[in-house]
């Protein structure tokens, strides 16, 4: 792996028409991966991350544009000829081949050596803790352990860029967590470029040096993830990343001819009868509507009144509102984001 950790991705004005004349998948994607670096494509359903993937492995081909791996140009190369190694959301193990065989396969194919693929296998169970299970069959394995079996073939090609795609849609959520600490761990240990996509924005939030927020087939904002959560670049970053999102408040509601943002943590929740909170800047009249309770903190869900807008209020423990109580809401102005017509 040492002499391919300097081996980035370079997308250049890339494009992904299915039929002309209709919108594209993707459009106009440009954006350099840095060597080493584990990006993550995160949006919602049909935002083109998993086509913009699948255009890096060659599965796809793009309409306009190129991608270079390194210093080659691969738009029209085979997948065979890429140098990455691809993880899917369905492991896509053949049932019939031990752990041993299927991590062992792909190279086999290769010719490569069999001292050099069993040291290679043996590398990869030692790192993903398969080593008990390499005789096994998939049928015999849970979830989680036939994922690492799909990441273990992958490490074993020794790849210059990895691609994982929804890897863990599969797995129920304790997995998804145990998962997602493994990859991080697998990153820092081979140094690779990797680019990982996702849907969930805690996998983003969590795993990624960079993400790259998508919607319909653009890049909406690519930075690091605090700076994606603290200065999202425009109301769909805003509203996609966060749980629960972040409080959108239109035109008008703060004296302002533009949306202003505050994140739900950032808004203090007081009775109506507290005089000094209902005089501070920005204080909000509301009702309480909903009330989640998650034992550590509580998300409370209330109505302005007045008008047809919902605000979201983050507080630690115990809340101690109760549906249809009366409120004042007080944002940490500080902490707001003034948004543009986005």
């Amino acid at each position: 792996m040492s002499s391919k950790k300097n081996t980035g991705v370079v997308f250049e004005h890339v494009r992904k028409e299915y039929a002309a004349g209709q919108v594209p998948a993707v459009d106009d994607f440009s954006l350099e991966v840095r060597p080493g670096e584990f990006l993550v494509l995160v949006g919602p359903s049909g935002c083109g991350k998993s086509t913009t993937l699948r255009m890096v492995a060659g599965l796809e081909l793009p309409t306009g544009g190129s991608i270079r791996i390194g210093e080659r140009d691969v738009t029209w190369l085979p997948p065979k000829d890429r140098d990455i190694a691809m993880v899917f959301q369905n492991y896509a193990l053949y049932p019939h081949m031990t752990v041993r065989e299927n991590m062992a396969f792909a190279l086999k194919l290769r010719h490569v050596p069999k001292d050099e693929i069993a040291r290679r296998v043996a590398a990869a169970a030692e790192t993903l803790g398969l080593k008990p299970y390499l005789e096994r069959l998939p049928k015999a394995l849970s979830g989680g352990q036939r994922q690492r079996v799909a990441v273990g073939r992958a490490i074993v090609r020794e790849p210059a860029v990895f691609l994982f795609d929804e890897p863990l849609s599969n797995l129920d959520a304790k997995m998804r967590v145990e998962m997602r600490a493994e990859i991080v761990r697998l990153h820092h240990a081979l140094g690779a470029t990797m680019i990982y996509v996702t849907h969930d924005q805690t996998e983003a939030m969590t795993m990624g040096d960079r993400i790259v927020v998508m919607n319909a087939g653009r890049i909406q904002q690519a930075a690091a993830p605090m700076e994606v959560y603290e200065k999202p670049a425009n109301t769909f970053v805003a509203s996609f990343i966060g749980t629960p999102p972040m409080n959108l408040f239109p035109p008008g509601v703060y004296d302002l001819a533009r949306t202003v943002g505050v994140r739900p943590e950032h808004m203090r929740v007081a009775q109506a009868d507290d005089a000094a909170a209902a005089a501070a800047p920005g204080a909000l009249k509301a009702t309480a509507d909903i009330i989640e309770t998650l034992g550590s903190e509580t998300i409370v869900h209330a109505v302005v009144d007045g008008r047809k807008l919902s605000v979201l209020a983050r507080v630690p423990g115990a809340a101690g509102v109760a549906h249809g109580d009366r409120l004042v809401l007080v944002p940490d102005m500080s902490k707001a984001v003034v948004f543009g017509s986005s």
